[in-house]
């Protein structure tokens, strides 16, 4: 089985909005900036064996504000950017939906379709849901410092994503080598 690195979409791979105080995802293709500064952190991850995939939701979609197409379009413009594997959106505006996040079904979608080892894969977030979705699913959280961390449960919080992916890049490499001397 393969570990994964599952990234937020908005505000870890592009940068939404900040509106009176809050995150606001693009609504349209030409609102849709993709942080191309996480590129080379992305491809350390795909070196280390890492598969990689976004994760997001988009109650917009459901809400009738941006339509499905144009966030397909979207998440093609990432993948076409970043050295991604798959990203999976939950349209709905349903917290209990089984893949709204905190709800797990994402995580567990992508599992399934790639074969993942989700207690020895990570999420790295701005936002609590993402951290309380890994927790439900035994993944290990590394979350972004932001003002949508909350403050449940997080594994660890770091200042950027380069920190992010330097702690699974160091957290990987002790595992492999524990891993090793027990083989």
């Amino acid at each position: 089985m393969k570990a994964a690195v599952f990234f937020e979409r908005d505000g870890i791979l592009n940068l939404p909005e900040i509106r009176n105080g809050r995150q606001r995802a693009p609504l349209s293709l030409s609102q849709f900036r993709i942080n191309l500064e996480v590129a080379p952190l992305l491809r350390a991850l795909k070196e280390a064996g890492f598969v990689l995939i976004a994760t997001t939701n988009q109650p917009m979609v459901e809400q009738g504000l941006v339509s499905r197409d144009e966030v397909n379009r979207m998440h093609a413009m990432l993948m076409r950017a970043l050295p991604l594997d798959d990203v999976f959106m939950c349209p709905y505006d349903d917290a209990s939906h089984p893949c709204f996040k905190p709800q797990p079904g994402m995580l567990l979608e992508a599992a399934f379709k790639w074969v993942i080892d989700l207690n020895r894969s990570y999420v790295i977030s701005d936002k609590g849901a993402d951290a309380k979705a890994a927790q439900i699913v035994g993944c290990t959280s590394v979350m972004v410092r932001s003002d949508w961390v909350g403050g449940d449960h997080h594994d660890f919080v770091v200042e950027s994503v380069a920190a992010a992916t330097g702690k699974i890049l160091e957290l990987n490499q002790r595992s492999f080598r524990r891993d090793w001397a027990i083989a």
